[in-house]
């Protein structure tokens, strides 16, 4: 099944990263499409794919679950495979489509890995954590993590033993995808905002590291 991917930013970009989608909602959700337009303006290109079952959904209006990690797995390398012909590669994604990317980070050249809104464990299972990989991950990464996320909040992920390749940044009172309670003072488009300048810096600083 072949897909047209989303692009945002320059052809001539000197670094591009390649944005997959969490597990319910596409990759042109006002998240996803915020997110990149954010992180193009810093002269990063991005581009968006999807998973196969989602491009069911949106072809054939079928709302079929996720495939299985080997098929999301697959699909990862052949957009990496057929994007770093074109120079320097970041991978990440949104919830599971980051999780999918942090299993496969190491065995590609990347130049960084970006994580919004990590899965750390299934909602109100905090006993079965997804971070065995990220122990010993090399790929330069950074998460970024909403304080109050129910798939990992601030004071839980405080005691994951992680990579020190990992950065995390947190957003303050953010939920799962960034969003804010009113009576915080903070907006979801805001910390959006912070999430792609937070992320474009640090991939052109990785960028920068690699010469």
């Amino acid at each position: 099944m072949t897909q047209t991917p989303l692009i945002d930013g320059p052809d001539e970009a000197p670094l591009r990263l390649i944005l997959a989608h969490g597990a319910g909602a596409p990759m042109d959700s006002d998240f996803m499409n915020h997110f990149a337009a954010g992180v193009a303006s810093f002269g990063i290109q991005v581009i968006r794919f999807e998973f196969p079952y989602m491009q069911r959904r949106r072809t054939e209006g079928v709302k079929a679950p996720p495939n299985q990690e080997a098929v999301l797995l697959e699909a990862w390398a052949q957009q990496i495979t057929a994007v770093q012909a074109r120079g320097p590669v970041a991978i990440g994604g949104k919830s599971m489509g980051g999780r999918m990317a942090s299993l496969i980070a190491d065995k590609h050249d990347i130049t960084g890995l970006i994580c919004l809104g990590y899965p750390f464990h299934p909602p109100g299972k905090p006993e079965k954590l997804r971070t065995a990989h990220l122990t010993d991950l090399k790929t330069p990464t950074l998460i970024v993590q909403g304080t109050r996320d129910t798939l990992g909040n601030q004071e839980e992920v405080a005691g994951y033993p992680l990579s020190p390749a990992i950065e995390i940044s947190w957003l303050e009172d953010g939920d799962h995808s960034f969003k804010p309670r009113k009576k915080s003072g903070f907006t979801e488009e805001g910390h959006l905002q912070i999430a792609a300048t937070v992320a474009a810096g640090f991939l052109l600083r990785r960028l920068k590291d690699r010469g």
